[in-house]
């Protein structure tokens, strides 16, 4: 007699050996005290939601968490829908997005992790423990990230000198760009290399050559108030639309909007004052809004958390919407034959 399974949810495929792992930094970390596991687990989640949580319950620690990658694996459900079910996986309280710094000075990085929880938790147990050192000890990747290797710039060949019978050709003048230095190094600046690796970590940010000259100043306002290169990167991409027509316009708006405040010099500190703790940004699992943990309950932050408790998204602002009529309809105008 064959044996009848009461649930609706079809069963997740098993954990391929191949499955990819993450870049240290990146991936799933298990939550600590959960549950052993059992045929109930996930019984009260819709269909979908049960379907991608067994699925990734069963992934080692490490396992690349994006969206894309799971919906490779899930032929059921497109990247919309995994995306949809991790955020009410989130809110569930399955699962917190979070950021975590390390290293020190300059060399300080961000390392994203998804921390999973077979067993349900609340903002409040979310808040106390992602607030730990040892949650932040996880976070952190077991190995250093090494900073990437610089580009071997080519040899430049010598320019024939010339000889007793043709004329010297005048002196080329020293253009001074944003990107070189006083002394004569043709470096490019932090600044200037960040913009530039916009592009290459989302394509709807790629800036060409005389946008990051342009844009350069801004973003060193940045970094002379204290920034590090990877706040300054995981700011201007957080949040972004889905089409971006004008890469170098709403950079210009963030890096002028978003400014960071200069803080007063702080007096030297006693050599026996312990380090501060890092805490743990969590990340809106719908947007990837940053934001400490008590400040994006459920997982997301607050426009999110609106939006999905009215079923919906959350209604545009009036004011936006009469500017981007009014906008438009000067458009218009413009196009109309003489």
């Amino acid at each position: 007699m064959a044996t009848q399974h009461h649930s609706s949810a079809p069963h997740a495929p098993a954990v391929s050996a191949a499955y990819p792992m993450a870049k240290p930094g990146y991936g799933k970390r298990s939550a600590p005290g959960q549950q052993a596991r059992t045929r109930d687990d996930f019984a009260l989640l819709p269909t979908r939601e049960r379907y991608v949580a067994g699925f990734v319950d069963h992934l080692p620690d490490g396992a690349a968490m994006s969206v894309k990658q799971l919906a490779k694996q899930l032929p059921l459900y497109g990247q919309q829908a995994i995306s949809t079910a991790l955020k009410a996986l989130s809110v569930a309280g399955h699962l917190r997005r979070v950021r975590c710094a390390v290293g020190a000075g300059d060399e300080t990085r961000w390392v994203f992790r998804t921390f999973w929880s077979r067993t349900a938790r609340d903002n409040e147990w979310w808040t106390t423990y992602l607030a730990t050192e040892t949650a932040t000890k996880t976070a952190a990747p077991t190995a250093p990230v090494e900073p990437p290797t610089p580009t071997a710039v080519p040899p430049q060949r010598t320019p024939p000198q010339p000889t007793d019978t043709e004329s010297s050709p005048p002196a080329r003048k020293a253009i001074s760009t944003g990107h070189t230095k006083t002394t004569g190094d043709t470096s490019p600046s932090p600044a200037y290399l960040a913009l530039a690796r916009l592009g290459r970590d989302d394509h709807r940010l790629g800036l060409s050559a005389d946008d990051c000259t342009t844009l350069e100043p801004l973003a060193a306002q940045w970094l002379d108030r204290g920034v590090t290169t990877d706040y300054l990167t995981s700011t201007l991409t957080a949040g972004l639309p889905t089409e971006v027509d004008s890469p170098v316009g709403l950079l210009r708006r963030r890096l002028t909007d978003k400014l960071p405040p200069r803080l007063p010099a702080t007096p030297n500190t006693p050599t026996d004052t312990p380090t501060p703790t890092r805490r743990l940004l969590v990340e809106c699992t719908d947007c990837g809004r940053p934001g400490p943990p008590e400040a994006l309950p459920d997982g997301l932050c607050r426009p999110c958390h609106t939006a999905h408790s009215a079923g919906g998204r959350p209604s545009p602002d009036p004011t936006q919407l009469a500017a981007v009529k009014a906008h438009m309809t000067n458009l218009r105008d413009l196009l109309k034959p003489v």
